[in-house]
C-alpha cells in the first residue's frame, strides 16, 4: 500500500541527509531567476546514493501505478528528469523517451528522442517542481506529437500557488513523492533548522518572488 504521509517524510529525511536538499534561513541562496530563497534543492545528488536512488525509483514506479494506472511509456523531461525517468521506466519494464528543452538545431532537428507511437499513454518524470513552466513545455510537446499525457510525477515541489494554477490551467495532473511542507515538518523535528525558522520559511513559500527584500530574521 502506498501511505503518502510516511513517504513524504522519508523522501524528505533522505534529501536533507545527503544534501540535495539545504535550508539556509539566515543565509538565503540566489536563485537563476533572481529570487531570493532559504532552499536550494538538487536531487541530481540523490543519483550518487544507491540506497537512495533505488526508494526514489520504486516509489516513483509506484505512485505512477497507484495514481494513473497502466501506461505505455515514461518521458523524462531535460536534464535532470532524464536518468530519473530511465530508472523509473526500467523498474516498471516500459519504454523511455525524452524531451529537450529546445529542438536539435542539427540532424532531425528532433525535439523528443526516442521512439515514440501517436496515442501512446504516457507519464511525465521531472525531479522538482518549481512554477511549473519547463515542465508543462515538455507536456504540450509530447501533446503536440500526438501522446496522451496521464500525468506528471516528480520527486519533489516546493508547493507555489503558481504551479497550482499552471498545471490546472494545462489540465495536466501532477503528483509528488515529497513537499515543502513535509520537509520543514521533518527538518524542525530533527533539529535541521529551528522550530522558530518555521513561520519565517512558510512566509517564503506564499509570496517567493517578494520573500528576502524586506525581511530579517532573528539570530
Amino acid at each position: 500500500m502506498y501511505n503518502k504521509s510516511d513517504i513524504e517524510l522519508k523522501v524528505a529525511e533522505f534529501l536533507l541527509q545527503i544534501k540535495a536538499i539545504k535550508l539556509q534561513p539566515a543565509n538565503p541562496f540566489t536563485w537563476a531567476s533572481g529570487w531570493k530563497s532559504p532552499i536550494y534543492c538538487d536531487n541530481r545528488i540523490t543519483l550518487s546514493h544507491p540506497s537512495v536512488r533505488t526508494y526514489i525509483r520504486q516509489k516513483l514506479a509506484q505512485l505512477i501505478q497507484e495514481e494513473y494506472g497502466a501506461v505505455d511509456v515514461i518521458a523524462g523531461v531535460a536534464t535532470a528528469g532524464i536518468p530519473q525517468g530511465v530508472l523509473v521506466a526500467q523498474e516498471l519494464g516500459l519504454p523511455f523517451i525524452y524531451v529537450r528543452s529546445k529542438a536539435k538545431e542539427h540532424g532531425t532537428g528532433s525535439l523528443i528522442e526516442g521512439e515514440i507511437v501517436e496515442g501512446q499513454r504516457v507519464v511525465v518524470i521531472e525531479d522538482l517542481i518549481s512554477t511549473g513552466k519547463s515542465s508543462l513545455q515538455a507536456v504540450e510537446a509530447l501533446r503536440n506529437a500526438g501522446l496522451s499525457v496521464a500525468g506528471l510525477v516528480a520527486i519533489f515541489t516546493y508547493g507555489f500557488q503558481q504551479a497550482d494554477d499552471n498545471f490546472a490551467a494545462a489540465k495536466c495532473r501532477y503528483s509528488t513523492l515529497s513537499n515543502y511542507k513535509a520537509l520543514i515538518e521533518y527538518a524542525a523535528e530533527h533539529s535541521f533548522i529551528a522550530k522558530s525558522d518555521i513561520d519565517f520559511l512558510n512566509k517564503w513559500r506564499e509570496t517567493p518572488s517578494e520573500w528576502g527584500r524586506n525581511e530579517t530574521i532573528e539570530s
